[in-house]
């Protein structure tokens, strides 16, 4: 056989470096959205509040798949009210317990909410732990709706379904979908389990993940929606868990369990709707001893939250184990989040900010949260927002969030009132709410009426030095 070879035609076309540079610009062009990622108990809510008192105009967008649905606000762990400090946030509590709601549904939902954002000069920050619901978002292309539920809004791991078998691997994927087996080597059995579990939980051909030239693109940097700045929150493993174990606890002590027992249904289905939260059917075996107590006196004057410290052997057990489900549960939730946000970098070429919040935890000497952890994402947004309203127009008046980047500076430049006994204050946002005090407007009067005003202030003025300023690209 004669050696094969490969022809490689010029068509006078651009160049790659030429194709990247224009896709670069397209990208730009597009409204800049921020999506804060991160494993269960990262601190993603708290973050995208603290990034608004920074960045004017934030509004969050929830995309975490149980916190969309109305009740149980302790077990899918909503950031309450008292602690959104007015930040406007969208999809959160919406949809009911009993509906189905697909990454389609979120898309179709997220999207008019986010365009709106935008058209409104403010700043969207989508903050959630489910991340296909995320790649739907940003990326046109949808994979078929029943496998991506599988794959991410369910709880239960696919090597836990019932009556799956795996022998005969590959030979066996061949027989329900050979367009699918013709895709993956025969020894890759990690893909081969992955498609026939799939196959056995829905009934659906594997193949329907591929659509053409969409499928590959899916994902896929060069094909947002949106000109995209990720923060990927972290922190260490042995930090996480421990911090889910303490978090269990206190959502035990904050009612999860009344939560639990209001909705508990002998014959619930645990794969659709709110019934799959992590937090509810860990708690089936104990609620199943506890509703089944003959002595409806008795149970009644036992209040759930008070099992643990009763004598009653059996149902103290029980609960211990749930609780004790719930937490492992939870740390598996925190690995796989984790193994998804890396192959999001890896397969997928996604920029993600890793910002390692693991002195954070515990921690008693300072607040490192905000001047670490808080401070290092606004320095990276901002230098975010300044490339991005550098490609649409820096020498338009920057009046709006996308071109802002001056103003958000300044929310973090030191203004000092002299008038007022060298006042030091944090940001325009507390330097103009202070000239229109009371007791500086009038201490302004007096000095005006023997000294000229500007002796008495010294604002110092955001400037962009050379250091400052972003590198081209």
């Amino acid at each position: 056989m004669g050696e094969e070879k490969t022809t490689i035609a010029f068509d006078g076309g651009e160049s790659a470096a030429q194709e990247k540079r224009r896709k670069q610009k397209q990208q730009k062009k597009k409204g800049a959205v921020v999506v804060v990622m991160g494993a269960t108990g990262a601190g993603k809510s708290r973050l995208a509040i603290d990034l608004a008192s920074v960045f004017p105009g934030v509004e969050v967008v929830n995309a975490d798949s149980m916190q969309v649905y109305h009740g149980l606000d302790v077990v899918t762990n909503k950031p309450p009210p008292s602690d959104r400090n007015g930040v406007p946030h969208h999809l959160l509590g919406m949809i009911d317990a009993s509906m189905e709601f697909t990454s389609r549904d979120f898309r179709n939902l997220a999207i008019p909410i986010i365009d709106d954002i935008l058209s409104r000069n403010g700043l969207p920050v989508i903050v959630g732990g489910t991340n296909y619901y995320i790649q739907a978002l940003v990326s046109p292309f949808l994979v078929d709706d029943v496998l991506e539920d599988l794959h991410e809004c369910s709880v239960a791991d696919l090597s836990d379904l019932k009556d799956f078998d795996v022998s005969g691997g590959y030979e066996r994927l061949k027989e329900i979908d050979p367009v699918a087996a013709n895709r993956i080597h025969p020894n890759d059995q990690r893909k081969i389990n992955r498609y026939l579990s799939l196959h056995a939980s829905s009934g659906a051909l594997p193949s329907n993940l591929y659509r053409g030239k969409a499928a590959e693109k899916w994902g896929r940097v060069s094909n947002f929606r949106y000109n995209c700045f990720f923060i990927w929150l972290d922190a260490s493993l042995p930090v996480l868990d421990r911090y889910v174990d303490q978090r269990v606890d206190c959502m035990i002590d904050s009612g999860l369990l009344n939560e639990v027992r209001a909705i508990y249904n002998p014959s619930a289905v645990y794969t659709r709707g709110l019934f799959q939260a992590i937090g509810i059917r860990e708690f089936n075996d104990f609620f199943q001893s506890y509703f089944a107590n003959k002595d409806a006196d008795l149970r009644h004057k036992l209040a759930v939250s008070d099992v643990l410290n009763s004598n009653d052997d059996k149902l103290k057990n029980l609960l211990n184990e749930a609780i004790g489900k719930l937490k492992a549960n939870t740390r598996k939730l925190v690995r796989r989040q984790r193994r998804r946000l890396h192959r999001l970098k890896k397969d997928f070429g996604w920029d993600l900010n890793y910002i390692d919040a693991t002195k954070a935890f515990f921690c008693e000497a300072g607040d490192i949260w905000h001047t670490k952890i808080v401070g290092d994402c606004v320095d990276l947004l901002r230098t975010f927002l300044c490339e991005n309203a550098s490609s649409l127009a820096c020498s338009e008046e920057l009046g709006d969030v996308q071109s802002q980047v001056l103003v958000s500076k300044d929310l973090w430049t030191q203004y000092i009132c002299e008038a007022c006994g060298n006042r030091i204050l944090r940001g325009a946002h507390e330097w103009e709410q202070h000239k229109r005090g009371k007791g500086h407007r009038k201490r302004i009067s007096g000095l005006k009426k023997t000294k000229s005003l500007s002796s008495y202030m010294v604002e110092q003025m955001p400037r962009f030095t050379n250091a400052e300023l972003p590198a081209n690209t």
